[in-house]
């Protein structure tokens, strides 16, 4: 299953399908979007409206109609109470004389700050009385005009059956005026200074509900009454209507969710995969698209949607067609292109050349590459020829400012001089320093700042110093290796040999036979001793020389480490160790000589069987990586591994210093030479009491 994922994952057929549904679903999300604003104002609250009753629809029905007789009884009551001017409010005339006096203040000649406020006051309705007698008519034209239009608003709820009175005036579209008669309806309100009651009772747990609360529309409730019911016939048709729009908007914005759950999908995967053939492809693919500017490619991507909205503007204004038949192939056409472009910017974007491959960066960098080519050509001289060119140009562009001429002029001398100056100095530092590189400090590091030959020829210098210092570092790490190497050969070979000279003495002058034959079997088991030793510095010498011979074969890697385990299994059971083994699914085939690899193994178990944890568990974990197979072996070391790695790779090291056990400390330098010769990686890693040996081999190529 994951062979055939990875075959198609990043395939042409697969990434044309996965755009197409892309393209798909986000002209379903757009032209859905559109038909829910057209035919529902967008009003996707009404989902979760579980009731008309709670609705926004009945409430602001309601809460106008309210108001409304609110406004009728407590401020405008009648024409005749307008005209009379007792609806006028005083803090609105009030705010518009404030600012005929600030007017006044600022623009009129007859202001006198020398006079008191009073004073001004009293100058200021003598200037401005036609003004402030227009407030009063303005106001009251106002609010005529509103009281119009409050009655219209009124008349415009037909269905609707409301009275509403202040005990002198009252306004009404209903003979009955009884409170008892407007609740004989389905869905009433009433409010008076008894109460409130409205029906049905949830209408009060509306989220909107101090719209038409007679706390928000009715100031003084002594001798007010609002009374509002609805016809039964209006008010099942608004249900109905209530219930479909509900219906129809759930049911659209559940298509949007899938929708926009594939878009997103699919755009995520589209963004993961352009430009690979699988998921660990390092090279970025680029077409023809591609080479559109980036900068070019989002003025497209911009125009794209400005005409999108113009030819869809241009639809709906046209009642002759059916928008939606014309909007999903423009819509489609136009992601299309816009997503491909998209698509590109994001390939760019993993190639790091988004702002690169801009046409304003090309365009400047260009210029400046040119400039810098000529600076950092290599000698002092062209630096200063290219000031002394830029010079008559700068000149030439600052002509007509006759004494910025003669400014430029000593600033360019000065500039040059400077920089020549600047130069010699930079070349005395460096002949400083070569001086004491020569004297033996060869610690002593150049400043390597600026370009240009100067920087040049100090960088390669460092790099002789540092070249110089890694021989004298090897040498001297070759030396003290030596020393150590013939020390741990003299001290292992020399123990069993002292061993087998003194027993060998013993046996010259003892006469006992059963002790006789005891001194011979230890003689036997330090001759084998000392073979041991002999046959792995002789296989470890082979082994870096490289003269071993490999003969590669295809390997399962699984099977040669469980038939080895096998072959094993009285010395791990001695030890008690547990094996967990991890291993893919799959059969995994390496490149290798079978032989040689199956040694390197086993030295490593050899290891555990000598240092491991004696109960403890080992760990053998095999893992696909593409183009090798990676083989890792971890346990718990008895002893404490205060150790690098690198001195644990050492020949003759062992991980326990006292030297106490068994081992010739060759086994971990013969592993990694011989998983070196097969075109394999060996490396060991240590946490705290943790080690862990990592072998990775070349896969086997079918």
């Amino acid at each position: 299953m994951d062979t055939r994922w990875k075959k198609y994952s990043h395939s042409m057929k697969t990434k044309s399908i996965v755009f197409i549904v892309m393209i798909a679903c986000f002209t379903g999300i757009i032209t859905l979007c559109v038909k829910i604003d057209e035919y529902h104002e967008a009003e996707v609250d009404i989902v979760f409206e579980d009731s008309y009753f709670k609705s926004d629809e009945y409430t602001y029905e309601s809460g106008d109609v309210v108001s409304s007789l609110a406004m009728l009884i407590e401020k405008y009551k009648s024409e005749g109470y307008i005209l009379s001017g007792q609806s006028i409010d005083k803090s609105e005339v009030e705010q518009a004389e404030d600012g005929l006096y600030s007017e006044f203040q600022w623009n009129s000649k007859y202001f006198n700050p020398n006079l008191t406020n009073a004073e001004n006051h009293e100058k200021f309705k003598e200037v401005y009385a036609y003004e402030l007698s227009q407030i009063k008519k303005d106001t009251i034209q106002n609010d005529l005009e509103q009281y119009e239009i409050t009655l219209k608003v009124l008349e415009g709820y037909k269905d609707v059956i409301y009275y509403a009175s202040d005990g002198e005036v009252e306004f009404t579209n209903s003979l009955n005026k009884t409170k008892d008669y407007f609740k004989t309806f389905s869905s009433f309100m009433v409010f008076d200074e008894e109460g409130d009651e409205v029906y049905p009772k949830e209408i009060e747990y509306s989220k909107n509900y101090w719209i038409i609360s007679p706390n928000s529309n009715m100031e003084n409730r002594v001798g007010e009454k609002i009374y509002i019911a609805y016809d039964d016939d209006y008010l099942n048709s608004n249900i109905k209507e209530w219930k479909e729009a509900k219906e129809s908007i759930t049911k659209s914005l559940f298509v949007l969710a899938l929708l926009f759950i594939g878009f997103l999908v699919s755009f995520i995967y589209l963004i993961i995969v352009v430009g690979r053939k699988f998921f660990k492809d390092k090279e970025l693919h680029l077409n023809l698209v591609d080479k559109i500017y980036s900068d070019i490619n989002l003025e497209i991507c911009f125009g794209l949607i400005i005409l999108w909205l113009l030819s869809v503007s241009f639809f709906f204004d046209s009642y002759k067609v059916d928008i939606y038949r014309i909007m999903i192939p423009i819509t489609t056409f136009i992601a299309t292109l816009g997503f491909i472009l998209i698509l590109s910017l994001v390939k760019k974007f993993k190639n790091k050349t988004l702002l690169k491959h801009t046409l304003i960066f090309t365009f400047y960098h260009k210029v400046f590459q040119s400039i810098k080519s000529i600076y950092d050509s290599g000698s002092v001289g062209s630096k200063i020829l290219l000031i002394v060119i830029g010079y008559p140009i700068l000149v030439s562009l600052t002509f007509f400012i006759y004494p910025l001429t003669f400014l430029i002029y000593p600033l360019t001398i000065a500039f040059v001089s400077w920089l020549a100056l600047k130069q010699v100095n930079k070349f005395n530092e460096i002949k400083e320093g070569v001086e004491k590189i020569k004297n033996g400090d060869i610690h002593y590091i150049l400043d390597t700042k600026g370009k240009g030959e100067l920087a040049i020829l100090a960088t390669n210098i460092n790099e002789i110093s540092n070249g110089l210092k890694e021989a004298v570092d090897n040498e001297l790490k070759s030396e003290r290796l030596k020393t150590e190497l013939i020390t741990n050969v003299s001290h292992d070979i020399r123990t069993p040999l002292t061993s087998i000279i003194t027993y060998v003495d013993l046996l010259k002058i003892e006469k006992d036979q059963s002790k006789s034959e005891e001194y011979i079997e230890i003689i036997s088991q330090k001759s084998q001793r000392l073979k041991d030793l002999t046959d792995d510095l002789f296989e470890a010498s082979k082994a870096s020389s490289g003269s071993i011979p490999v003969n590669y074969e295809k390997i399962d890697i699984i099977s040669l480490i469980k038939q080895g385990l096998g072959e094993l299994n009285d010395k791990i059971e001695k030890k008690e160790l547990k094996f967990k083994i991890n291993e893919p699914k799959e059969k995994l085939f390496i490149e290798g000589d079978g032989k040689l690899l199956w040694r390197a193994i086993e030295n490593l178990l050899s290891n555990i069987f000598k240092y491991a944890e004696s109960g403890s568990r080992v760990y053998l974990d095999v893992e696909d990586l593409e183009n090798e197979v990676k083989f890792t072996i971890k346990n718990i070391s008895a002893y404490e591994l205060n150790i690098s790695t690198d001195e644990l790779m050492e020949r003759f090291k062992r991980g326990d210093e006292s030297r106490s056990s068994q081992g010739s400390g060759l086994g971990l330098s013969i592993a990694k030479s011989l998983i070196d010769i097969q075109k394999g990686n060996f490396a060991i890693e240590i946490d705290g009491d943790l080690f862990k040996a990592i072998i990775k081999m070349p896969k086997h190529k079918k």
